[in-house]
């Protein structure tokens, strides 16, 4: 994937970009004609349960090279350097030559060049056979658009709907039954020998891609599974004779002395999910756990959460975190970060690499880095993390056989795993007018940016991999070590291999308890308020999921 220019393609770091708005959560509730009361108090499927609609998980038939590193599942391999020579996954054009089709994605930035005018995509539906024709909506504002397009039943050829706007779209099962073709008598068992490519993701990613007891999407899989790091300058910090926080009394510590306000320094960003993390507030299930009783307990409930509010007001009352970042719901952090006018960022593992290559050539010794994961409360630290796919591809219904096939086959060849001539032409165009090629690999061109903004990756899937950058040649060693000590912490999620679609009304609370919990973290509430949020959360639906979260473990005979 080549990864957005801004915040990482991490899936909730994309969610911290598009800020939860409360029109988004409206245009989940445009579906609201596609519901029944099932799902209005919502609806449970046990994964497990599905392995007969699932495809068989098959070996590529082409030879790509081994991982230079190996991963800790769910982290993925890494690769370190590019392959001397490409191999050819698909021998024939997957396209029957038929008429375009229409595919809906997102972008986060300028939208790239559309049809005859982007050289990239004509290369490319060159080598499909049946071109496809990109719909390219803002990411910032996608979850409005797809409420919009679902509620009409008016839904593109192929349409992509990132993983993290699932749980705001409300009764998504109904709008899934409604608009797209169910495809698993297309995919199951051994009919995936037809899609080889497709027949190599992990078995997760396919069971998360089920609703109402059907194959309906063609997953993403995630090659990452953290939602958040919490990233330092490096050099800065260095510089300044501090060393890197592992402890939260460090943290607010090197936080105060790196915050300099007559030079306009301070040390954070808005590190709030981070801050959770140190206290081990529960994340499963958006911040679910049980307890010791084995009843549902979410995270707004727990001391862990209190305490981690409190701190995070601390460093505000201090005055550690960035004015522009008090002030203002939609200040450019990762540019603070850039400039060294904040030391610490909370972001998606995503912004690390792109933000290295991009500073190093203009600020020499450069060094973003994550801090290592730990423990507020002693013992070993927590992560969040799961490993659902980044977003799912559906088929609209009604195409008939024969068009539903040819979709798939390109969907395959968009597919192509690292090390293919079609995996390369994907990420980085044609040679010569996207990227130039060298020893180390391809570097794209001005016109490689602006053409190529992952259209084809999000109408389809790979086996995940970390693959080489050669600009930063430390960042995947270095990025696999951090994974790969941190997976070892990962929390476990009671209710891993059920799938859930939340109530409408707990959905719809979402946001508005999310805002009224940052105005108390900022100072704007006070804090002996997060009583009276908590119990206004479980009036708006909190204990409506709690039922069906405890239901569903009973039902399931955990």
């Amino acid at each position: 994937m080549t990864t957005p220019a801004g915040p990482s393609a991490d899936r909730r770091t994309f969610l911290s970009l598009l800020g939860l708005s409360a029109a988004a959560v409206a245009a989940g509730g445009s579906l609201a004609g596609c519901g029944d009361k099932a799902t209005r108090s919502g609806t449970t499927q046990e994964l497990d349960k599905l392995a007969e609609v699932l495809p068989e998980q098959r070996a590529l038939t082409v030879n790509v090279p081994k991982p230079d590193i190996v991963g800790t599942r769910p982290v993925a391999d890494g690769y370190t350097r590019f392959p001397a020579q490409l191999v050819d996954a698909i021998a024939e054009k997957p396209g029957a030559g038929g008429p375009a089709i229409r595919a809906m994605v997102p972008v986060w930035g300028p939208a790239p060049p559309a049809g005859a005018s982007n050289a990239y995509l004509t290369a490319i539906n060159a080598e499909l056979g049946t071109p496809v024709e990109f719909s390219v909506q803002d990411g910032i504002t996608y979850a409005e658009k797809l409420g919009a397009i679902l509620g009409a039943r008016d839904v593109p050829d192929l349409l992509c709907v990132p993983g993290w706007e699932v749980s705001k779209l409300a009764r998504f099962g109904d709008a899934v039954r409604a608009n797209f073709e169910d495809l698993t008598p297309y995919l199951q068992g051994a009919k995936v020998a037809d899609y080889p490519m497709l027949g190599t993701f992990p078995a997760g990613a396919w069971r998360n891609a089920c609703w109402n007891e059907r194959l309906m999407a063609v997953p993403n899989p995630t090659d990452g599974p953290f939602p958040w790091a919490l990233f330092h300058r490096k050099d800065l910090l260095t510089k300044a004779g501090l060393a890197v926080p592992a402890s939260i009394d460090e943290l607010f510590d090197v936080g105060k002395r790196a915050t300099n306000a007559d030079k306009g320094v301070w040390a954070f960003s808005d590190i709030f999910a981070m801050v959770q993390m140190f206290h081990k507030v529960p994340g499963s299930k958006d911040g679910w756990r049980l307890r010791a009783d084995g009843t549902p307990e979410f995270k707004y409930e727990t001391p862990e959460f209190r305490a981690a509010a409190e701190f995070m007001s601390r460093l505000y009352r201090a005055g550690l975190v960035h004015p522009d970042i008090v002030a203002s719901k939609g200040a450019d952090a990762q540019q603070l970060l850039k400039s060294g006018k904040i030391m610490f960022h909370q972001d998606g593992i995503g912004m690390w690499q792109l933000m290295q290559a991009e500073q190093q050539k203009v600020t020499p010794g450069f060094d973003v880095q994550p801090v290592p994961l730990f423990s507020a409360t002693g013992g070993n630290p927590l992560a969040w993390g799961d490993d659902e796919p980044i977003s799912y591809t559906f088929v609209k219904k009604g195409l008939g056989k024969a068009r539903v096939e040819e979709i798939l086959r390109v969907v395959d060849w968009c597919s192509a795993p690292f090390g293919t001539a079609e995996f390369d032409l994907r990420e980085y165009g044609v040679q010569g007018r996207h990227h130039t090629r060298g020893a180390d690999g391809p570097v794209k061109t001005e016109l490689g940016f602006k053409e190529i903004q992952n259209q084809y990756f999000f109408i389809s899937g790979r086996s995940p991999v970390v693959q080489p950058y050669p600009q930063t040649p430390q960042y995947v060693p270095q990025l696999l070590a951090y994974s790969n000590e941190t997976v070892k912490n990962l929390e476990k999620d009671p209710w891993d291999g059920l799938k859930f679609e939340m109530p409408a009304k707990y959905k719809a609370g979402m946001v508005p308890t999310q805002d009224k919990i940052t105005d108390i973290v900022r100072g704007r509430r006070p804090m002996s308020d997060l009583d009276v949020v908590v119990t206004e959360w479980r009036a708006a639906g909190g204990d409506e999921a709690r039922q069906l979260l405890g239901s569903a473990l009973a039902d399931a005979g955990r």
